[in-house]
């Protein structure tokens, strides 16, 4: 049983969740409430973990706020789907609340870290919802924070709160109780924080997990542990450099009083910005430990002052032609960018090609292949336009494109990312684009042509269940509005002329249909398109070939 996190127990709670995500994945996935191929949680949670690990399997960091740094950046890097979102801002929130540079992490840092991160994960998301996983892990946090014990009693505390919290989720949206099923993303939270409680309290499974995963002779988890008895001490601003001097040399020293003060006219010889800075007495040790700081030409000669002087640890090196040949690449690569340029999500080849002749950039993705936060940011970049309008055209897109965006403009790019929740109102705020009004006016004209846009969907039940329209069992045909199941019938035809009907009622003076991959969608196209022909001859339609997975027809009317 563990009295602290260090950088070695992070690592291993990253790695035992990984494994026990990917275990789970389907019966998460098995929680989605609606009866049709929706997002998949657990895959897109096990998606997110898994390059978490991998990012913590390349880091060689030694303190636990920077390895779960390195976890947090991972998650947000391959966040998919909007709980593997709000997941990353709950890893990157609680790796914020400890600090790089923090030795070990006790139990009161975990009750703030976690507060932190309820209050991050409720500020990503524009419109909370109890029963969620914002109420799981705003539970976890009451729990870690009044359980005042040591580590343990506050892992045991946030696990206890949290499950508590996830059986109530039924009570909190009916439709999670009509379905008999608890909420999805905050099951795939639970195991999260149940990996950690793992870790924490030394279970069987997760120490047999942990030792598989972290067997490596040289692995930094084994080789490298700090004690630094005041963590902020290590933190030295980094200035931008003398001319003089090409690199900068940093290290931590565990020494006497004047050895430092030998070490720092030593190093005043060989370079400038020297700042020799004592940080106390670690507790076991004899000496103390001191942050050391130069800008020298003479690395070598750096270093060997502080053996003399001691033993230092934690040794950074920079050259600053490195740092600043990549700000002027940025800066060159920022200077080249021109125009506007219009990115949508589309899942299938025919819609990337109907998108495509819009003169839009299109990324691969769409139900049950939500594209990550690094595609989506790759897919921004590469467009070389210095504004960039974004189509999610899915809900489950939508944070992760709103993730990728701001880490866009932190890049220098313009980004506006206009909430599409399908790709027919991706096509109807293609359709109003004109890249010589001023940036924010076409934005604000896509969002507006987008929201005009309502859209349906028809689908196949996978499974059994209460829906708004009634019992559906596995194989019956689904037609949904907005999201919301309102038909249930045998015929993809028949589902989607009463969607068509029920649009136009409703008023409207243009319809598009999308024929989905299956061939039996091209037939409920024609369908479709006859019936508004001869049933409402002064509504115009088009119909197109979309090519998507798993929804036969797609329906917008504007």
């Amino acid at each position: 049983m563990l009295a602290q996190l260090d950088a070695s127990a992070v690592r291993r709670w990253c790695s035992a969740a990984d494994r026990a995500m990917t275990a789970r994945q389907a019966e998460i996935d098995d929680l989605n409430v609606f009866p049709i191929p929706d997002g998949d949680t657990g895959t897109n949670l096990s998606l997110t973990l898994h390059s978490a690990a991998a990012a913590v399997d390349t880091d060689r960091s030694a303190t636990p706020g920077s390895v779960l740094a390195a976890m947090a950046r991972g998650a947000v890097m391959g966040a998919r789907g909007n709980s593997g979102v709000i997941v990353s801002q709950i890893l990157q929130a609680m790796a914020d609340s400890f600090g790089a540079a923090a030795a070990e992490i006790g139990g009161a840092d975990v009750g703030r870290a976690l507060t932190a991160a309820a209050d991050a994960a409720d500020a990503a998301v524009a419109d909370p919802v109890e029963g969620t996983i914002l109420s799981v892990i705003r539970a976890a946090a009451q729990g870690a924070t009044t359980a005042e014990g040591d580590l343990a009693d506050t892992v045991r505390g946030c696990q206890q709160a949290a499950a508590q919290a996830l059986a109530r989720t039924p009570e909190q949206l009916p439709v999670l109780a009509q379905a008999g099923v608890v909420d999805a993303g905050g099951q795939g939270l639970l195991v999260l924080l149940d990996a950690l409680a793992g870790v924490v309290l030394g279970s069987r499974d997760e120490t047999s997990a942990a030792s598989e995963g972290d067997t490596r002779a040289d692995s930094p988890a084994r080789r490298l542990r700090p004690d630094v008895a005041d963590p902020s001490s290590s933190e030295v601003h980094r200035e931008a450099g003398s001319p003089e001097y090409a690199y900068e040399v940093q290290y931590l020293l565990y020494g006497s009083d004047p050895a430092a003060t030998r070490l720092k006219d030593q190093l005043v010889e060989l370079g400038d910005s020297v700042v020799v800075v004592g940080a106390g007495s670690p507790e076991g040790s004899a000496g103390r430990v001191f942050n050391v700081h130069v800008h020298v030409n003479d690395v070598g000669a750096a270093i060997e002052a502080g053996i003399e002087a001691g033993r230092p640890h934690r040794i950074t090196v920079v050259r600053f032609a490195d740092q600043i040949a990549a700000q002027l690449a940025a800066s060159a690569q920022a200077a080249e960018r021109t125009g506007v340029a219009v990115l949508a999500v589309a899942p299938g080849p025919g819609l990337a090609e109907v998108f495509h002749a819009e003169g839009v950039y299109v990324v691969d993705g769409g139900p049950t292949q939500n594209p990550s936060t690094a595609e989506v940011l790759e897919a921004i970049q590469s467009t070389g336009a210095a504004r960039v309008v974004v189509l999610p055209n899915a809900s489950a897109v939508g944070a992760v494109a709103d993730l990728a965006a701001e880490r866009a403009r932190a890049d220098g790019i313009e980004v506006a990312v206009v909430p599409t929740k399908s790709p027919v109102q991706g096509l109807a705020a293609v359709a109003v684009h004109d890249p010589r009004r001023r940036f924010a006016d076409d934005v604000i004209a896509m969002a507006e042509a987008a929201a005009a846009t309502r859209f349906a969907e028809v689908t196949v039940a996978v499974r059994e269940s209460i829906t708004y329209a009634g019992r559906c069992q596995a194989g019956d045909v689904l037609g949904l509005i907005d999201g919301e199941v309102v038909e249930i019938g045998s015929d993809y035809g028949t589902v989607g002329v009463s969607l068509v009907g029920r649009l136009i009622s409703a008023g409207g003076e243009l319809v598009t249909v999308l024929a989905g991959a299956d061939p039996a969608g091209a037939l409920a196209c024609e369908t479709v398109e006859r019936y508004v022909r001869t049933q409402h001859p002064l509504v115009e339609i088009t119909a197109l070939p979309g090519g998507q997975p798993h929804f036969p027809l797609l329906i917008g009317v504007e």
